[in-house]
């Protein structure tokens, strides 16, 4: 299933659902990441998640490939995943100017 054209844009807050795979050190989980192929590791001081156990990723969109259908997050380092396993949390608005680039002439 390929994304629809312009559903993500770069700057786009989102979120991925991770599986936990099991604690590697004490404040450390090692989590599952859907399309991505390699375990992630992720801090977890809060609270005590256990094996099997879902949790929720969220970071910013950084690059999109369309003809692929992946798109890069960035949860610390860059995660390549496909497309559909993301779920929007906040679109990117770009910050509104106050006053123009260029000077008045004069």
């Amino acid at each position: 299933m390929l994304m629809a054209k312009g559903s993500f844009n770069i700057g786009d807050e989102v979120a991925i659902t991770a599986k936990v795979r099991r604690r590697v050190t004490e404040d450390r989980v090692s989590v599952s990441i859907p399309s991505y192929g390699q375990p992630h590791s992720i801090v977890d001081r809060t609270s005590k998640v256990k094996h099997g156990q879902e949790i929720e990723l969220i970071g910013d969109l950084t690059r999109v490939d369309e003809e692929a259908g992946k798109v890069t997050v960035n949860l610390g380092i860059p995660v390549a995943v496909k497309a559909d396993t993301l779920r929007l949390v906040t679109r990117y608005v770009p910050p509104k100017r106050k006053a123009p680039l260029i000077d008045k002439a004069t």
